[in-house]
C-alpha cells in the first residue's frame, strides 16, 4: 500500500532551504516521500505539520512515523491550514511545499473510481467524507453544466460532443461505472483522432476528478494564505501536474512578486508592495532518469517563491 514514489524530491528539499529547528508544512501528505525526507533533515526541535484529505493516507503514516515525535498528522484539505495554524498556535513557519498530484495508490486502487484503465464506481472523491462523486456529475448534472466542467478543466476540444453523449446515454440507463463512461467519451470523439491521441478519456477524467475535488478553486484561493503564513526568508515550493494548476500558480508568483496594478510608465500609487522573489523563472521538471524510472513524473513542474519582508 502506498508504494507512491516522491516526484521531484531532491529539488523540493534543496528548494525550501530547510533549516533543522524550524517549521515546516506539508500540504499534501500521500505517501510520506516528501515527508520523510523532510524529517531526515530536521532535528526534535524542528516540526513538520502535514495535511491530506484522505484519510487512508493518515493512517499509513501513522504507522510510518511511529518514532517521529515531531510531526503533526492533521486529516484535512490543505485549504483548512491557517485555521489548524491558529489551532495550534503557530503564527509563521519556516517553508510550505505541496505536490498536487493524485498519488498512484489513488489511481491504482480501483475502488477510488480515479481511474479509466480499471472498471469500478465512479467515485473519484480523495475525502471520503464529501458528498459529491463523479457519479452525481454524469447522472443529475445538467448537459451545458457537464460542458462547462469538462472544458474548463480539461480543455477537451470534445466537450461539446461527450456532454450531448452523457446525457443522451443517461436517459436510458445510469452511468454507474468507469468503463460506462470510457465506451460513451469513445462513441463523441471521432475514431481518427481517437486513433492518434492518447487514451480518449484521459482528459474527461480530469476534468471530472478536478470538479469533485475542488482542486483548481482550492489553489486559486489558498495560495494567498501561503505566502502569508510564511516566514522572512522561507520558500513556499508547489508541485503541479497539468497546465491548469501550473497557470495558477505561475500567474500568482508573479502577483506576490509585483503586485502594482498601476498603468506602465507610471508612477506607482497603488501602494502594493512585492511579497518576495520568484526562485524558478522557468519550472524545474524531472531528470529523463526520473521520468525513466517513474513515468508519471513526466508532467510535472515545481516552482518556488522566497517571502521577503525587506524588499
Amino acid at each position: 500500500m502506498f508504494n507512491h514514489i516522491p516526484v521531484l524530491l531532491n529539488e523540493t528539499i534543496d528548494g525550501l532551504k530547510i533549516e533543522k529547528n524550524k517549521i515546516y508544512i506539508d500540504l499534501t501528505l500521500g505517501g510520506g516521500g516528501h515527508a520523510m525526507e523532510v524529517l531526515n533533515n530536521l532535528k526534535f526541535t524542528g516540526k513538520l505539520i502535514a495535511f491530506d484529505q484522505d484519510e487512508e493516507s493518515i493512517k499509513y503514516c501513522k504507522k510510518k512515523f511511529e518514532n517521529y515525535k515531531n510531526i503533526i498528522l492533521i486529516n484535512e484539505n490543505f485549504e483548512n491550514f491557517d485555521r489548524v495554524l491558529k489551532e495550534l498556535n503557530i503564527k509563521k513557519v519556516d517553508g510550505i511545499y505541496a505536490d498536487l498530484g493524485v498519488s498512484s495508490v489513488q489511481f491504482d486502487t480501483k475502488e477510488r473510481g480515479f481511474s479509466y484503465n480499471q472498471d469500478f464506481f465512479l467515485d473519484m472523491r480523495m475525502d471520503k467524507r464529501n458528498t459529491l462523486t463523479a457519479y452525481d456529475i454524469v447522472n443529475t448534472f445538467s448537459e451545458i453544466d457537464i460542458y462547462h466542467i469538462i472544458k474548463n478543466n480539461s480543455n477537451e476540444i470534445f466537450a461539446k460532443n461527450i456532454a450531448k453523449h452523457i446525457v443522451n446515454y443517461r436517459k436510458n440507463k445510469k452511468i454507474e461505472t468507469s468503463f460506462e463512461l470510457v465506451d460513451i467519451i469513445k462513441e463523441s470523439i471521432p475514431a481518427k483522432i481517437r486513433e492518434k491521441k492518447g487514451h480518449p478519456a484521459k482528459k474527461t477524467f480530469q476534468a471530472l476528478r478536478i470538479e469533485v475535488n475542488r482542486e483548481l478553486e482550492i489553489l486559486e484561493n489558498t495560495l494567498n494564505k501561503m505566502v502569508n503564513a510564511l516566514n522572512d526568508k522561507a520558500r513556499l515550493c508547489i508541485i503541479s501536474f497539468h497546465s491548469l494548476e501550473d497557470i495558477i500558480v505561475k500567474e500568482k508568483f508573479k502577483q506576490f512578486e509585483n503586485p502594482c496594478t498601476c498603468p506602465k510608465n507610471y508612477p506607482c500609487i497603488c501602494g502594493k508592495k512585492s511579497l518576495g522573489k520568484i526562485i524558478t523563472r522557468k519550472a524545474i521538471t524531472p531528470s529523463i532518469d526520473e521520468i525513466n524510472t517513474n513515468r508519471r513524473s513526466k508532467s510535472a513542474k515545481l516552482r518556488i517563491f522566497e517571502r521577503q519582508y525587506n524588499l
